[in-house]
């Protein structure tokens, strides 16, 4: 038995296999690396930002005196806020930030101020024991 094609069947057999044997077009990716790596830089820098934040904020001689006090080794504490993940660095940061600009304000009182630096110390000693 032969097969005879007709050449109208051939073309179309030969369109098929050109069409279902292309290569694939380049997948193009939603972020581009130089995206990506841009991110990551603004990331880190945040990151830092908060850590220097909250570093310079227990450093204070109220905050070293109050931890002394409190039988809270300071160094400990400034050593724990480095193993803080983002978030919760940030939110301690932002605390920081609120608190010495009421103190500065006048809106709280340096006893006021010792309360928030030792609750703030403790958050971030218990957040880290608890890891």
């Amino acid at each position: 038995m032969q097969l005879k094609m007709r050449p109208f069947g051939i073309i179309a057999v030969l369109l098929i296999l050109t069409t279902l044997f292309q290569p694939l077009p380049a997948q193009t990716h939603v972020v581009s690396p130089a995206d990506l790596q841009k991110e990551t830089v603004t990331a880190s820098q945040a990151r830092q930002h908060n850590i220097d934040t909250v570093r310079r904020f227990l450093s204070t001689p109220t905050a070293e005196k109050a931890m002394k006090s409190a039988k809270i080794d300071p160094n400990q504490v400034k050593t724990a806020v480095s193993t803080l993940d983002d978030q919760e660095l940030a939110r301690i940061a932002a605390r920081t930030d609120k608190a010495q600009a009421d103190f500065a304000a006048g809106a709280l009182g340096e006893r006021d101020l010792i309360w928030i630096i030792l609750a703030i110390a403790a958050l971030i000693l218990i957040i880290v024991a608890v890891r």
